[in-house]
């Protein structure tokens, strides 16, 4: 790994008063900085409107790492898995879904996971860090990419709902956002990004006082305590369901826009009538949708396996007469590993 700092590590202030110091004019940094986010350049030589000369001094003193797919895998369905190589030879994963005439990139926030969720792949691995801005941008540039060759149109949505809590990585991922929704970027809409957290309640009030644009989905599972907390550790530790909902409300409050619910429905866990009452007077409480999900077996799944489709109808059902809006998510990419809650780096 190159021991120059990362070019992209720099705002473009930042930049512009590294190219005034040398004595270089401070438009300069504009170009290098349009080369580096909108273009994409993976080395200096192609910044072709800079002189030889400054392209060797951006040599000499900075780098461009970017990510490697080191495994590239597609579904009977379309869906395409990537394992991601890391500029410290970490992989993670990444996902593109399709459908109709959307592509959906799930991209990663961290090198595996602390959150410890029971039926999750993910959360078997050890966390080893988060994601910087740029390895976070490169997920979606080579998805972007991936979308135009194998679906001929250009990526349409995001959902951070790879590996990792994104809101335990907030700062790197609202700088890899304002990357991608920023014209002098990727110029990707915000609403068609979408944050999916365990539900980390004082960053999902930051979201809401800096008016991020994105839309907030919360991995929610049950909405009885003492399931959710045996379940997702995570509640107990975030102050449970009371807490999330504060939150939720105050989320809602500020900015006017619904939370999504999603949740996976598990045999014997909350396939019960006071399972799917809990999760309606829940959703009631604040502006809100529902994606039931299946659940996708791990490994050693014995004691999660999927509910009976009736229960998901029964769940949709309660949802419906409450007012609320509920789909049934079908899941996508199973035969690689791809869906959700598989992603569990098999690569290494």
């Amino acid at each position: 790994m190159s021991q120059k700092p990362n070019i992209r590590s720099y705002t473009l202030d930042q930049l512009t008063g590294f190219f005034v110091q040398h004595g270089e004019k401070a438009f300069r940094a504009k170009q290098v900085y349009e080369w580096l986010w909108k273009k994409n350049v993976r080395n200096f030589d192609e910044m072709t409107n800079l002189s030889k000369d400054l392209r060797q001094f951006l040599e000499a003193n900075f780098s461009i790492p970017y990510i490697k797919i080191r495994k590239f895998q597609r579904s009977t369905d379309g869906t395409i898995k990537n394992a991601v190589g890391l500029k410290d030879d970490l992989v993670v994963e990444s996902v593109l879904i399709p459908a109709n005439k959307r592509t959906t990139a799930c991209v990663s926030s961290q090198v595996g996971c602390s959150l410890d969720c029971k039926f999750c792949a993910t959360a078997r691995l050890k966390r080893m860090r988060n994601l910087t801005p740029d390895e976070i941008v490169d997920q979606v540039v080579e998805a972007n990419k991936q979308s135009l060759e194998y679906y001929g149109h250009p990526l349409t949505n995001i959902v951070f709902m790879g590996m990792g809590e994104p809101l335990l990585n907030y700062d790197n991922v609202m700088s890899a956002i304002e990357k991608i929704t920023s014209e002098k970027a990727l110029g990707m809409a915000a609403r068609r990004i979408t944050i999916s957290t365990s539900g980390i309640p004082k960053n999902i009030r930051r979201m809401a006082d800096e008016q991020t644009k994105v839309g907030l989905a919360v991995s929610l599972h049950s909405a009885i305590d003492e399931i959710r907390t045996e379940i997702m550790p995570v509640n107990k530790r975030q102050g449970g369901l009371k807490e999330l909902l504060s939150a939720l409300q105050y989320w809602y409050q500020k900015t006017k826009r619904k939370v999504t619910f999603e949740y996976l429905v598990f045999k014997g866990i909350n396939d019960d009538e006071k399972s799917i009452k809990a999760l309606v007077d829940f959703a009631k409480k604040v502006p809100s949708k529902v994606n039931l999900i299946e659940y996708n077996p791990i490994d050693d799944s014995d004691r999660f396996q999927q509910a009976d489709e009736s229960v998901l109808e029964a769940y949709k059902k309660a949802l419906g007469r409450a007012g609320i809006m509920a789909t049934v998510r079908r899941s996508k990419g199973q035969d690689i590993d791809a869906a959700c809650g598989q992603l569990a780096n098999k690569f290494e």
